[in-house]
């Protein structure tokens, strides 16, 4: 390697992905409902790990369920306690690491939510749809290679001496609108 490059190792965000999941969960009350009042997800919890080219996601959620009965004049909750397992592929998958040592981070862009909750067809049972979603990235070491200065010479930045880029309002009335709508090409 040439004298005016280096090599660093860093961590870095070596793979990535997103998953997007509904499931449509059964809730049986103790009577026959008459009407739903509200549902919620609550208590959610998980953990992630690597599994080859995806990271695997487990958890579990309660689904809180308020229901009327006897021709809505009795109410009851019900709690199910549901568990779930995600695969979320890695799109962005960089094979280049230095290290076989990894950290998975994992987060829930979208909490467990009820989209929805109907009497079934037969009448006893509740239907309740959940969406979630998360975005997992796998962080490993990965080699960096730079380019330095032979002179040693590093210029400051004056904030003076800098452009203003700034748009006034005249500059700004005369961008074009379809500009910004276009699509770009790849």
């Amino acid at each position: 390697m040439a004298d005016n490059y280096r090599e660093i190792i860093a961590k870095a965000v070596c793979g990535k992905g997103r998953k997007y999941s509904k499931a449509t969960h059964t809730v049986n009350p103790t009577h026959k409902p008459t009407s739903i009042l509200g549902c919620w997800i609550i208590n959610h919890d998980y953990k992630a790990k690597k599994d080859g080219e995806h990271v695997e996601v487990e958890g579990s959620y309660d689904i809180n369920l308020w229901c009327s009965y006897n021709k809505n004049t009795k109410t009851e909750v019900v709690t199910d306690t549901v568990k779930y397992k995600d695969i979320i592929p890695l799109k962005i998958h960089d094979e280049n690491t230095v290290s076989d040592e990894y950290d998975v981070v994992v987060r829930a862009i979208q909490q467990p939510n009820c989209l929805e909750a109907t009497i079934a067809p037969n009448g006893h049972k509740i239907l309740v749809q959940v969406e979630r979603e998360f975005v997992g990235e796998i962080l490993s070491e990965t080699k960096l290679v730079v380019a330095v200065n032979p002179d040693g010479i590093v210029e400051e930045f004056d904030d003076d001496d800098h452009t203003d880029y700034d748009l006034d309002d005249e500059e700004f009335e005369d961008l074009d609108a379809e500009f910004l709508l276009g699509e770009l090409d790849e």
